[in-house]
């Protein structure tokens, strides 16, 4: 397993099983999930304690991987240096964000291979270190597809709608909960079409893509995580690229 892969795993009925120390949910017929940071370096353990007291661990090391560095030039100024009131405004907005993704559903839609949810050219690759208008960044969470402003965005599988807001950097967000804490989220949108509580079925369209927050162009950002685990969803995708646009 490489550094940013979700995890998914199947134990017998009545096990118990954890993840670094950690309790993991499992579903009812023994699904549940976990996932390696993106910059993890250290072994992570998962424990099974079976219905008959043996338990049985798996150490999982992660693969280190090479990250790109790119630069990002002609974004909107006040993005890249936000003053004071808009520093708060992304603080409120980031607190939201990481409260929601304290949730645990019971959901295991998270177990089926996802789809790419736009077609376009992969104009950003996960984990990349960013230089925006001359100024390191924090690294690229996710992967983007370029595409037409308008372009409809996807359901990559089933899930529900856990929040769909305008935030400053993210522009147009929408988070969708696929169960177990595993989460992928969409921003820059131009529009979004679902609400809160909304159940989505695979290629089911949320949104469409746009240039909303700190964007050059229209694009999809498409991130997931598992909890605040930051994730690579390329890497669970059914094909290594986006459809062409």
């Amino acid at each position: 397993m490489e550094q940013g892969a979700l995890i998914v795993g199947r134990a017998p009925g009545g096990t118990r099983v954890t993840f670094d120390g950690d309790p993991l949910r499992l579903s009812p017929d023994g699904l549940f999930a976990c996932g390696l940071e993106w910059d993890r370096t250290r072994a992570a353990t998962i424990t099974a304690k079976f219905p008959d007291g043996t338990t049985e661990s798996t150490s999982v090391t992660p693969k280190v991987r090479q990250y790109d560095v790119q630069h990002v030039n002609g974004l909107p100024q006040h993005t890249v240096t936000p003053d004071p009131k808009q520093v708060a405004r992304i603080k409120e907005e980031h607190a939201r964000l990481a409260a929601a993704r304290h949730t645990d559903s019971d959901h295991t839609w998270f177990a089926d291979p996802f789809d790419w949810p736009a077609p376009g050219i992969m104009s950003g690759v996960f984990g990349s270190y960013r230089i925006d208008n001359g100024k390191p960044m924090s690294p690229h969470m996710g992967v983007d597809m370029a595409n037409g402003e308008g372009t409809p965005i996807h359901a990559p599988t089933d899930a529900v709608v856990l929040l769909t807001d305008d935030f400053f950097l993210e522009g147009g967000f929408t988070l969708l909960d696929h169960g177990h804490g595993v989460f992928t989220h969409y921003m820059h949108q131009s529009a979004r079409l679902v609400k809160v509580g909304d159940q989505v079925r695979r290629g089911d369209i949320i949104g469409k893509i746009g240039k909303t927050g700190r964007a050059t162009g229209p694009h999809l950002h498409w991130g997931m995580n598992w909890f605040q685990v930051k994730l690579d969803p390329s890497r669970v995708t059914r094909t290594p690229s986006p459809p062409k646009a």
